[in-house]
């Protein structure tokens, strides 16, 4: 999203800079500065002055995506079943990973750049923490899941479906299907609703 306080020039090149950013992470091309500068036809002190490092303008990449995890996360912190909450949600989550090249470098790294990045990353994680707790008061997944393993769980799908690279389209029904798959092992099933 361009800052509205940009003149429109600075605007145009600040967007151009995002559109060749988002086009070498798509690529896989690793996010170098000087390289977006060099595509864009801009100079490098342009680019470095509305991003002062790559890390910066990954995560403006991956800021779209973060907002829309959010809302799909505020969504599922208001549904009353425990299970469909936690499953949609994390449905969502394999989905965004497999479908946006910037999402994966930008929740893996460390420390963040961006402000709203850390606040939209704190929210994604408490989000999660609520939903998943909420399904084991219910009983509906295995006691001694923690949120400290779904997230290397999410993440070995997304590796997994990353492996086996195809349209975007696959990589996304193939993330689905690992992750009912998963979501399957993981659920409790109560004596009372197991089948003989």
């Amino acid at each position: 999203m361009t800052p509205p306080s940009l003149r429109r020039d600075a605007a145009r090149n600040r967007d151009r800079i995002v559109a060749v950013a988002r086009d070498l992470v798509d690529e896989g091309t690793p996010l170098q500065l000087n390289d977006v500068a060099r595509r864009t036809g801009l100079g490098v002190g342009t680019v470095y002055r509305h991003f002062s490092t790559a890390e910066a303008l990954m995560e403006t990449l991956a800021e779209p995506c973060l907002e829309a995890l959010a809302a799909h996360g505020e969504q599922a912190l208001t549904e009353t079943d425990p299970w469909r909450a936690l499953e949609s949600f994390l449905h969502h989550v394999v989905e965004a990973q497999v479908s946006d090249a910037s999402l994966p470098a930008v929740t893996a790294a460390p420390t963040d750049t961006l402000p709203h990045t850390a606040e939209l990353k704190r929210f994604l994680r408490s989000a999660g923490t609520t939903l998943l707790d909420r399904a084991r008061a219910a009983e509906v997944v295995r006691p001694g899941l923690t949120p400290a393993d779904l997230v290397p769980l999410m993440c070995g799908i997304a590796y997994a479906v990353q492996v086996h690279s195809g349209p975007t389209v696959d990589r996304v029904a193939t993330a689905h299907r690992y992750l009912t798959a998963l979501l399957e092992g993981l659920r409790a099933y109560r004596p009372s609703s197991a089948k003989p």
